[in-house]
């Protein structure tokens, strides 16, 4: 599943690509931008992976693996915006470095504030002020921390009987996951944040993903499943309003695993996870490309030049951060009996989730 993840992460680039070339907010399909699918694709995926994990996984490596898999490429992308993209976009501007490090938000408390994934400081000093989308260095990592709140769910939750025995009650949760959104509304009244209201947003996306995990650990991926799927997800965000997207979650996440099984990937690819680099450095890259006037030439220049370079930035995270990170996190792996996953890995499917997550 590389592939979908990078073309999502692509696709994030593209929606945000409008935003930052001051552009307007770009293509929109039912209620959300091109972006907000790809987000919700992600997090359709990440539900069906990061349970299977959670079920061939202890409790503490399972969130050994998750914190190594979130935090070190994440708080990387930080100082590197901080240490190097700030102050070259503040001098390419303003031929000067003066104030950087003593204008707040400075670059440390750019860091320091953000460091616990919660996305509390978006600017860094003067560096972005002559952009269209003014002093905002990384737009895309705002969804990491409802993300991890999710992981932080499935961890919990794996250490419940009725979880690893049977889907209903994460159905049951998912269920109410969906009326929760639908009814956001009414919640707004109780002066609920805007944590809330993204984390309710997103969670029925990922206890989607979730859920399919079960259907496909019994009964493996078929095309009729897998084709039914594609005509009921788009049947639902076509025909319910408002909460069509969180209803089809089930559905979509079938749909992309089943798609995932047939069409082929590039070698580099499959070996080799460039879509969280690619996600997390797209945004910085946008805004630099425009720092040097990359939106004065059109769309598709602007395209070509952030998209080559955050590729060649998605690259480095993952070979000079993320895969010694993990492979080291797998090195210590003690490997869970078997008796206890419920004899999992005998049953269709459990090994594609275990091994993509």
């Amino acid at each position: 599943m590389n592939m979908f993840r990078l073309v999502f992460a692509a696709m994030v680039l593209f929606a945000h690509s409008w935003y930052t070339a001051g552009q307007g907010t770009g293509p929109t399909f039912g209620d959300e931008n091109l972006g907000g699918w790809a987000v919700a694709g992600f997090f359709v995926l990440s539900g069906f992976l990061i349970t299977g994990s959670r079920m061939s996984h202890t409790a503490g490596e399972y969130l050994v693996h998750r914190i190594a898999r979130i935090f070190p490429a994440f708080l990387a992308c930080l100082a590197v915006t901080a240490l190097v993209f700030g102050p070259i976009a503040l001098y390419a501007q303003h031929h000067s470095l003066a104030g950087y490090f003593s204008t707040a938000p400075t670059p440390f408390e750019y860091i320091w504030s953000n460091a616990g994934l919660h996305m509390n400081d978006y600017g860094i000093g003067h560096s972005l002020d002559t952009v269209p989308y003014k002093n905002a260095w990384d737009g895309s990592l705002w969804t990491l921390y409802y993300e991890f709140l999710c992981y932080l769910i499935i961890w919990v939750a794996g250490a419940l009987a009725a979880f690893r025995k049977s889907v209903l009650p994460v159905v049951l949760v998912w269920g109410l996951s969906v009326v929760n959104y639908a009814c956001l509304d009414f919640a707004a009244r109780f002066g609920l944040d805007q944590d809330f209201m993204l984390m309710s947003r997103l969670l029925p996306y990922f206890l989607g993903g979730s859920i399919v995990y079960y259907v496909i650990r019994r009964l493996g991926v078929s095309p009729v499943l897998g084709a039914g799927s594609v005509v009921a997800a788009f049947a639902c965000i076509c025909f319910i309003p408002r909460f069509g997207g969180q209803a089809s979650a089930p559905f979509l996440a079938y749909a992309l695993i089943w798609l995932s099984t047939l069409i082929p990937q590039p070698k580099f690819v499959s070996q080799n996870d460039v879509s969280y680099g690619f996600y997390i450095y797209a945004w910085p890259m946008q805004q630099l490309v425009a720092v040097f006037g990359g939106v004065l030439h059109g769309m598709w220049l602007y395209w070509l030049l952030t998209v080559v370079f955050t590729s060649l930035f998605a690259i480095a995270s993952w070979f000079l951060v993320e895969r010694p990170i993990l492979r080291a996190v797998k090195r210590n792996r003690v490997q869970v009996p078997q008796e206890r996953l419920n004899n999992d890995s005998e049953l269709p499917g459990a090994e594609l989730a275990r091994e993509s997550a």
